[in-house]
Formats: structure tokens, sequence, C-alpha cells
């Protein structure tokens, strides 16, 4: 088998309230492009991943996600003109910052506590 001829690859990230998770998600500007009951497949841009109904804390805790983009600080103006940390009490989001491996990075946490890498190549 050829892996370089794979079409497409996505993770199922957890929501504790899956409804709340998909708010956060359109907040955020991510695109549901569709959904049921139990599972939706959220987009940014060409980039896609399937957003559950299904929590376990430590699995949760423990799952990240990285997403590059091209302007980092419009990122940041964004959550905080939104006011994303308080429309999500409990959310982590750190201000961009560049990290010892070289790139910049925005800290995020959505309401189930995955973490997000959102980031930007020096």
């Amino acid at each position: 088998m050829d892996w370089r001829s794979a079409l497409d690859l996505k993770a199922f990230v957890p929501a504790k309230d899956f409804e709340t998770s998909k708010r956060f998600y359109r907040d955020l500007g991510f695109e549901e492009l569709w959904s049921n009951q139990e599972i939706a497949e959220i987009q940014a841009g060409a980039f896609r991943f399937l957003l559950q109904k299904f929590y376990v804390e430590a699995h949760a805790g423990n799952f990240m996600m990285q997403l590059t983009v091209p302007d980092l600080d419009a990122v940041w103006v964004h959550v905080t003109e939104i006011r994303l940390a308080e429309k999500y009490p409990g959310i982590m989001l750190k201000a961009p910052a560049v990290q010892p491996w070289g790139l910049r990075i925005l800290y995020l946490s959505d309401p189930s506590g995955v973490l997000w890498h959102l980031a930007q190549r020096r």
C-alpha cells in the first residue's frame, strides 16, 4: 500500500457538552459542515476534524491539536474582541509567544479541555 495516495485524515475530538463545543468552534470562526446528534464535521480553512459526543476526562485533558495560521496576531485580536474567555469560563487562553522550538504559539483550550496550539512560523 502506498500511503502517499491517502485522500483524507481527520482526528476525532472529544466533547464533554456537545452543543457547547459546537458553539465554541463556530464562535472561534470555524465552519460546521454537518452534524447529527453524535458527531459534527468542523472545518478551518482546508482542514477538518470530527467533533464527537464523547468525553473521558483523562483523554480530553491529554488531547492536542495544532493549526498553523499565517497571522497569529489576527487570531489573538479575534478571540479577544469576541471575548471568548468570558463566553466560555474555564478555557485556557494565552497570548502568542515564541516557543523554544521556534514556532510562535497561541495556546487555547476548548470547553472540554482539548488543547489547541495555534501556530505561526517565524
